[in-house]
């Protein structure tokens, strides 16, 4: 998959596992790119140790959904999927990749979850952008000296476990293309034309798809429109007027 651009992207979603990005924010991505915003996707691992699937078809599902979402870029750190680290090893990868597309905002994942890569992840890509606005850390792409850069907002995606958001974005009207989007992993989730000799999981159940829905209907149903995406944050939202709120 050869999606690459290097120029500076608005938003940068870096999650832990394909399929992250599409679970936790697909409409917001939809609705950025729509409005005409440069989008780009980095999975830290390729998902080989998920029940379902290999790493070979999550490349192949990831290639899909990100033709759907219309993003400019999608890349694979290949950390070890379930034995990664936040170190400074793995914190340097990812200053490279914030330097590297100097995003306006990231998303990453849960600040904490039922799956442990998903905390450990946030925690590493939020500690990676601070350092990435730091000028004595050095690092280079293509043999040049990279500029420090840290990104205006970190967000954090609501996966799992429910937690309280501090934001919610309206994806009313992206909703159909969300779950068209997710359906492109048809290894991992319910899917009516893809039988696999594979057991069934958590996430493969079609209770499990009703699940994704309920979340953004009671998202939704809270800043009165039918679907939303629910995003915490580290640090206080400001905006210039109160009437920006409404």
């Amino acid at each position: 998959m050869n999606l690459e651009n290097k120029d500076k992207l608005d938003l940068l979603v870096i999650v832990v596992h394909p399929d992250d990005a599409e679970l936790g924010c697909a409409g917001t991505i939809l609705k950025a790119v729509d409005s005409g915003k440069k989008v780009g996707v980095v999975d830290l691992t390729q998902g080989e140790l998920g029940t379902r699937g290999t790493a070979a078809t999550r490349f192949e599902e990831a290639a899909k959904a990100s033709q759907l979402l219309g993003i400019v870029v999608r890349e694979n750190l290949k950390m070890r999927d379930g034995f990664f680290r936040n170190d400074e090893e793995h914190q340097l990868q990812v200053v490279e990749i914030i330097r590297r597309y100097q995003p306006e905002i990231i998303i990453t994942n849960a600040v904490e979850d039922r799956h442990p890569d998903h905390g450990r992840a946030g925690q590493l890509v939020d500690d990676a952008a601070f350092l990435s606005g730091l000028r004595r850390i050095h690092t280079n792409y293509n043999g040049e000296e990279q500029d420090p850069h840290r990104p205006r907002l970190l967000l954090q995606l609501i996966q799992d476990r429910y937690i309280k958001p501090d934001i919610v974005v309206d994806i009313s009207e992206y909703w159909e293309e969300k779950i068209a989007v997710i359906q492109a992993f048809r290894s991992q989730f319910f899917n009516t034309d893809y039988q696999a000799d594979e057991p069934q999981t958590y996430i493969s159940r079609p209770e499990f798809m009703k699940a994704i829905e309920s979340r953004a209907i009671e998202y939704g149903k809270d800043i009165h429109v039918t679907h939303g995406e629910g995003f915490t944050c580290r640090r206080y939202l400001g905006v210039n007027s109160l009437f920006d709120l409404l």
